[in-house]
């Protein structure tokens, strides 16, 4: 726990002015999307996720968190991603369109990147050793934040590697005493829900077994077990550091 505190530190120390940038032209870029989603605005932000989920990758995992015995695999792992995001330019599958459906729990996950400073202010923690927006779990919300305002056609692909790392990041709050990961990754459930929930409905034919009216409470089923799972996983393995 201490390393992973002081890496933190390490790459908030060095990377601050860099992170205040990324931040500025994530909040332009969201801006224009949203008010005129243009195909030059879309190639702008699809641009801008590879290089974020680069920075984690490299910046974040392979330099900063160099102490750290997982640094490689998780560095391999955000490199995957944004080669997703690579993919996704090259072949157009997320197309960036509104639907409107889920606007409000859309805004809500946009914002979250910036409760989660938040939250280590308020329970003591100092600069630079306290989380910050541009992190991989805040990285992760805000995508998803991002993908659910324009769920018309998304990259599923993509949102199961989202869905591993929020139940990782899940796990993490207990060993490395990190509510703030706990309010992040819990708050990406209902978005990842919708995710799974859309493209099975609007996929499914009507002669598919399970039946498409079935379907929605198969992945609530899914779901809870695997909660569940998580939960007792997670119980034993605290019982053995005990």
């Amino acid at each position: 726990m201490e390393i992973f505190w002081r890496t933190i530190g390490y790459y908030n120390s060095v990377t601050w002015i860099y992170q205040i940038a990324i931040i500025l032209i994530g909040i332009i870029l969201t801006a224009l999307l949203v008010s005129k989603p243009y195909p030059w605005k879309k190639m702008a932000m699809k641009v801008y996720m590879i290089g974020l989920y680069t920075w984690i990758s490299i910046v974040y995992y392979y330099i900063c968190c160099e102490e750290r015995s997982y640094n490689g695999v998780m560095a391999m792992f955000w490199g995957v991603m944004a080669i997703i995001w690579l993919w996704d330019i090259i072949t157009g599958y997320t197309t960036f369109e509104r639907t409107h459906k889920y606007d409000i729990l859309s805004y809500v996950l946009l914002a979250m990147p910036f409760v989660y400073p938040l939250v280590s202010l308020a329970r003591g923690l100092t600069f630079p050793e306290m989380t910050s927006p541009v992190m991989p779990c805040s990285v992760v919300v805000f995508t998803i934040g991002l993908l659910l305002l324009f769920a018309h056609k998304v990259n599923m692909f993509l949102v199961l590697f989202l869905c591993h790392w929020s139940l990782i990041g899940l796990s993490k709050t207990y060993f490395f005493q990190i509510p703030e990961d706990f309010l992040l990754a819990s708050a990406t459930i209902p978005g990842l829900y919708l995710f799974f929930r859309e493209y099975f409905l609007n996929n499914l034919h009507a002669d598919t077994k399970p039946k498409a009216k079935y379907i929605n409470w198969l992945l609530i089923t899914v779901c809870v077990g695997l909660a569940v799972l998580l939960t007792t996983t997670m119980f034993l393995e605290l019982v053995s550091k005990a």
